[in-house]
Parts: C-alpha cells; structure tokens; sequence
C-alpha cells in the first residue's frame, strides 16, 4: 500500500510537470483544442519564446512527464506480478491511483491554480473573457 501511495504522489508531479510545461514553456495553441470557443478565442498564438530554449525545455519536460506517468504504471503492473496480485488487487491499487490524482486535481488544479492563483491568466494574455465572448450569463461563469 506505501508503495501505491508513493507512485500516485509521483503520477501527480508527473501531470503537474506536464501541464506547466504544455501552458507556461510549449505555449502551443493545439494543446487547447479541446478547449470550449469562447477560451480558444482568448488564445494568441506567440512567435517569441519566454526566453531562449523554452520550448525546448517545455517539450523535455513534456517527454520526462510522459515516460514518468508510463514508469508508474510499468512499476505498478510489475511489483504486482512480483506480489502475485489477484485481479481485485490490481483493480484497488489503480483505483486507489486514480481517486489520490483526482483529489489532486480537484484541490490544486481546479481550486488552487484557476481560483486562487490565476496561472492561466498569468501565463496567456491579458484579454477579458466577455470582450471575446460577449455577454456571459450567470450559469457560464466560474464560481470560484
């Protein structure tokens, strides 16, 4: 069990280093296609780097992160095979994986970096959201 809890604490850095490196270093306008209208609207595409090499940085970090998510699956599957894991073993080690992420998520991705501290609008141009979308109603916007 120390072991699932460890390697979802690592599948959390991992997608952390993953989105900031996609959002702050890459800054690539198709990471965001799957992005609603009225936010695509809000993104410009940048030619300039934040400073030399950040791309590439981003794009290593963005590499690291993947191999990192692939590692703790690998190490999860195989310590199992190891333990001689039943199928409902596996089955709680992944979902236990899975559930720590989403909480994660939740709190620190959801909450904290869109709430609380803005990382978006840090990272992407100053443009309000209504100049892009026009008149929101109250049920489209965040209630942070």
């Amino acid at each position: 069990m120390l072991l699932t809890v460890f390697l979802a604490i690592v599948f959390c850095a991992a997608i952390t280093i993953l989105l900031i490196s996609a959002v702050a270093f890459v800054q690539d306008k198709r990471f965001f296609s799957s992005a609603p209208k009225e936010a695509q609207a809000l993104i410009k595409p940048r030619n300039t780097e934040l400073f030399y090499g950040a791309r590439t940085m981003g794009w290593v970090m963005m590499i690291l992160s993947a191999l990192t998510i692939l590692g703790v699956g690998v190490i999860s599957i195989w310590d199992g095979f190891k333990s001689d894991f039943t199928f409902w073993q596996f089955f709680l080690r992944f979902v236990s994986i899975f559930t720590i992420y989403k909480a994660y998520d939740m709190i620190f991705f959801d909450w904290f970096l869109l709430c609380r501290f803005r990382f978006f609008s840090i990272t992407s141009p100053k443009r309000s959201p209504r100049s892009a979308a026009g008149s929101m109603d109250s049920t489209s916007k965040a209630s942070c």
